[in-house]
């Protein structure tokens, strides 16, 4: 007779008094936990690891969600958490009349800022001949989709208005899609409603979140209006974790129950852990050591690490000389479970993901 699968989950910040309540639930269920603790203000806070049948595991998040407050609390992110078993990965992406396949290949972000100061090529392609002119290259080299930024994200970079940013984007999304040689999807990489609102009735098919509907109110609606896939990237303004990866996981599914409200679908959502953003040099290579414990959440991965400090500070080496490692950490995150990649040097990239592919998804 096989034995049910067992499953284990971290449950984090649980109080002193509740540590007795949770292990005699999940003894009781044929399970077994371990306890962690630190001291808080007022008591020990604990860290826990269950482990047991879903079956079991289901029983004691019933009984604690029978208990008013943390204990209540605790049965429900519990519970939500094998909910999750039930859902099946996002297996297709409709990009307007274009379908992706997550897990078939790794497709192909092309970055084109259209910006004097981002990190790597501000001021390339921020005249509108130019831009265009990048955007069919990248579509020669082998892109799968465009992303159009009109605002730089780079540490220490100046804000700029809606108007502004429409101003940059704007006649290079209505140029290309007036262009019926140019095949490719666009998505448009910001995080203001308005210039989303306006660049997806210009027929943008994808919505790239630096912010992940944290910082306009109004940008989750628009996305679940217009129906297009969105990424949501892990951001924050701070770089002092708790625990990193779960620290990054739940700031992520905060981001997830915020587009859920907003009436974006699952199949719609794609992550990224957002590498340079709100992390240090040695979070980001931490960072980079998990991206499988992303991929469990389900949804598409989109890794962006093209020639970004990291890879400059280990290798000691300007932005512009960065595509040896841009390629190292492209090829490791394909075989680590990336989807999307988005780089700056499309021709090779494209040749590292072919290869890696070739190795990765037989």
């Amino acid at each position: 007779m096989q034995s049910a699968p067992c499953h284990a989950y971290k449950l984090r910040r649980i109080p002193e008094t509740l540590t007795p309540l949770l292990k005699k639930l999940v003894i009781s269920e044929n399970g077994a936990v371990v306890f962690s603790g630190k001291s808080g203000r007022s008591q020990t806070i604990y860290d826990a690891v269950i482990i047991g049948s879903e079956k079991g595991l289901a029983a004691v998040s019933d009984k604690l969600r029978g208990h008013d407050g943390k204990a209540g609390e605790l049965g429900l992110i519990l519970h939500i958490a094998l909910q999750k078993l039930k859902i099946k990965p996002v297996d297709k992406l409709l990009l307007g009349s274009h379908v992706f396949l997550p897990g078939s290949k790794t497709y192909i972000m092309g970055i084109l800022n259209v910006t004097p100061d981002s990190f790597s090529d501000g001021g390339k392609f921020d005249r509108f001949e130019n831009a265009l002119a990048q955007a069919f290259e990248m579509f020669e080299d082998g892109a799968d989709i465009i992303d159009i930024g009109g605002e730089s994200t780079r540490p220490g970079s100046i804000q700029i208005t809606a108007e502004e940013e429409l101003k940059r984007v704007m006649p290079v999304i209505e140029a290309l899609k007036k262009d019926n040689s140019f095949k490719l999807p666009l998505s448009i990489d910001t995080y203001k409603a308005d210039v989303a609102e306006q660049a997806m009735a210009a027929g943008v098919e994808m919505l790239n979140d630096v912010w992940a509907f944290k910082e306009d109110p109004g940008l989750a609606g628009v996305a679940a209006d217009y129906g297009v896939p969105v990424c949501l990237m892990h951001n924050r303004r701070d770089t002092e974790y708790e625990d990193l990866i779960p620290d990054i996981i739940e700031e992520l599914e905060a981001s997830i129950n915020l587009a859920h409200r907003a009436g974006v679908e699952d199949r719609q959502i794609i992550i990224d852990p957002g590498i340079g953003f709100g992390k240090n040099y040695e979070q980001n290579l931490d960072v980079m050591l998990h991206l499988q414990d992303l991929c469990k959440l389900g949804y598409p991965l989109l890794l962006g690490t093209s020639r970004k400090s990291m890879i400059g500070k280990t290798l000691d080496l300007p932005a512009e000389e960065r595509l040896e490692g841009t390629a190292a950490t492209v090829a490791y995150g394909i075989a680590a479970g990336a989807d999307i990649i988005r780089v700056h040097d499309v021709r090779q990239m494209k040749r590292v993901a072919v290869m890696t592919d070739a190795m990765t998804r037989r």
